[in-house]
């Protein structure tokens, strides 16, 4: 069953919202307890729904776009770790046991193996499984 929408009130939610694309943090809070009052509702009309269904898809957008989830990777992970300690390569030497296979982690040229992922949890005082490896 589809739900007839009337343009009139549906023009009076819209003006009362003012649905737009989302730019800042702060329009997203906004948004956000807006959908939050509108979900605390026990009944929507047709138009506050298509509204609400406006408001979630204009959050998803802005939030997917400013909270990427699933970036980091191991290689990443490291190379943040060692920046944050101020590490250059040549620290990682006793960690992994060569400049060459240092260069090769670093550089993304070879994946961390499991037994480095141990020493470098142990030394960067992090669980292995940010290296993508289990403890």
């Amino acid at each position: 069953m589809t739900l007839t929408i009337d343009r009139k009130l549906y023009a009076e939610v819209l003006s009362l919202y003012q649905p737009h694309i989302i730019k800042t943090e702060s329009e997203n809070e906004a948004f956000l307890a807006i959908v939050e009052e509108l979900m605390s509702r026990p009944q929507l009309t047709a138009e506050e729904d298509a509204v609400l269904e406006l408001l979630v898809r204009l959050i998803e957008e802005f939030e997917s776009q400013h909270y990427p989830i699933g970036t980091s990777t191991p290689h990443s992970i490291l190379l943040h770790l060692m920046d944050a300690r101020n590490l250059e390569a040549s620290d990682l030497i006793p960690i992994l046991g060569s400049i060459e296979v240092v260069n090769d982690v670093l550089n993304d040229r070879a994946p961390i193996e499991p037994s480095q992922a141990i020493v470098l949890g142990d030394f960067f005082h992090v669980t292995p499984e940010l290296f993508g490896w289990g403890g």
